[in-house]
């Protein structure tokens, strides 16, 4: 979800984190592949859907009124005087399939990838109309191309979600933006475990995307709740204040799974707040640890300490027993190579080009007595060699930009997983239509590129 971190609430402690950035090793990443799914690509919504589900972004423009007319609205990635035309125009006709924000590859189907559709279009007040799903997908890095094979619509037709939903008064109950933020997934036996943000919850579903539960999160045996959370509303007075800690857009982000599947690891996107303050509660994030076979959080809590310049993660899967990969990034977009400089304006350059996208390896069975997982190493996906030329596109950037060098410079990046003993891939949520980070007044494709990273799974 395209959402950016106001700078005064993460006061880093820096010489800490440079000391720590300092004893890890970079290692290098080699494109071994690219393979791009159109912005433009959509699903038509189930036969049994409302029809108002059949157009989406009605909400997504100013002031979240309702715009009916399709593509009455252009969509940018911000407004002036930085903001740049991404040349799509919103609402829709029919769901966007765009904005993956996890991934995980499909059980006896090499090649073939779960991922999970983003929100909609922003926040929870836009979103309404924006059906959330799980595809199967299966990008070909031969062809460049990525065809998705299934799409699964998540629905509540059992009542188990506790609150009221949108779509509430519908015989199948179908889920939007509305009512949950889903950013991270889990196949299980007979089904998913999702995280989410607007909670924080834990949704599991069925191999249909019906909802199975919805799960609380606790810290300290208190429930931990966002802005968003649905128990909470403005108060009545303008000095009042509301009880939560967790950041808007702030939630579950990533979400791990044990090797012998009994185990998630739920790993919130940014910091918390200090309790009763507006400041962050360090240069940190939290890692929630739930068991499966018991349905309940064990009450064991770890923490990630970011890389200096990073604000946020955008996803985390094991790799084996003990280490998993981070997704680390800045909120910035775009190939550092074409910033604006000497007066330069948008949209003939990047205003706040990208300049920490990383995927970082850590050691969940090696922790300090502060409770922090041991950092392994990382690569930079901002310096990508590509000696045989195999980006299939590397968008706008300088003219003297190395030509064997390949960046991954998104907004937001949501997605990694260990494809085999030396590959990983990643891929980007596109935000549609409100991110162009690959060309400058373009809206961003939805891009899985395969990584050659043999030291950095081999690193202990």
């Amino acid at each position: 979800m395209r959402l950016a971190l106001p700078v005064l609430c993460l006061p880093v402690l820096a010489a800490a984190l440079l000391g720590t950035a300092a004893a890890e090793t970079t290692f290098p990443a080699t494109l071994a592949g690219q393979a791009v799914l159109p912005a433009a690509t959509f699903a038509t919504p189930p036969s049994d859907a409302p029809a108002e589900l059949r157009v989406s972004g009605r909400f997504a423009g100013p002031g979240n009124l309702r715009v009916d007319q399709a593509g009455s609205l252009p969509g940018t990635t911000g407004p002036a005087p930085n903001g740049r035309p991404t040349g799509l125009s919103f609402p829709f006709q029919g769901q966007p399939v765009q904005g993956f924000s996890g991934i995980k590859p499909v059980r006896g189907e090499p090649g073939a990838y779960w991922v999970l559709t983003d929100n909609g279009f922003g926040n929870k007040r836009n979103s309404g109309d924006a059906m959330l799903m799980v595809h199967k997908v299966r990008p070909d890095f031969r062809s460049g191309q990525v065809t998705v094979e299934r799409t699964i619509f998540l629905s509540d037709p059992d009542r188990r979600v506790p609150f009221r939903i949108a779509l509430e008064g519908t015989e199948r109950r179908y889920l939007t933006g509305a009512d949950f933020d889903p950013e991270s997934i889990q196949p299980v036996e007979g089904g998913f475990w999702i995280g989410e943000e607007f909670g924080p919850f834990l949704i599991e579903v069925d191999a249909e995307g019906r909802v199975r539960r919805v799960v609380e999160t606790k810290l300290d045996g208190k429930p931990l709740l966002s802005p968003d959370h649905p128990s909470l509303q403005v108060p009545a007075a303008p000095n009042a204040t509301v009880p939560f800690r967790s950041r808007r857009s702030g939630g579950y982000e990533g979400m791990a799974i044990s090797a012998d599947s009994q185990t998630l690891y739920a790993l919130l996107e940014k910091p918390l707040f200090a309790e009763g303050s507006d400041q962050a509660e360090g240069g940190f994030l939290r890692i929630f640890e739930f068991s499966i076979p018991r349905g309940d959080w064990t009450g064991r809590v770890l923490k990630f300490r970011l890389t200096p310049g990073a604000v946020s993660i955008g996803d985390f899967n094991m790799i084996d027993e003990r280490r998993a990969l981070i997704i680390e990034r800045d909120d910035g977009e775009g190939d550092p190579s074409l910033g604006c400089r000497d007066g330069q304006r948008p949209p003939a350059c990047f205003h706040d080009p990208a300049k920490v996208k990383r995927v970082t390896l850590v050691d969940l069975g090696e922790v300090d007595g502060e409770g922090f997982v041991k950092r392994i190493g990382q690569i930079d996906l901002l310096a990508i060699r590509d000696p045989e030329n195999l980006a299939r596109q590397r968008g706008d950037r300088a003219a003297d930009a190395p030509r064997d060098r390949f960046s991954f410079p998104f907004f937001t990046i949501e997605d990694v997983a260990r494809v085999d003993e030396e590959h990983i891939i990643i891929a980007n949520d596109n935000n549609l239509p409100f991110s162009a980070a690959r060309h400058l007044t373009r809206a961003d494709d939805n891009e899985f590129i395969l990584l050659h990273v043999p030291e950095l799974l081999r690193a202990r």
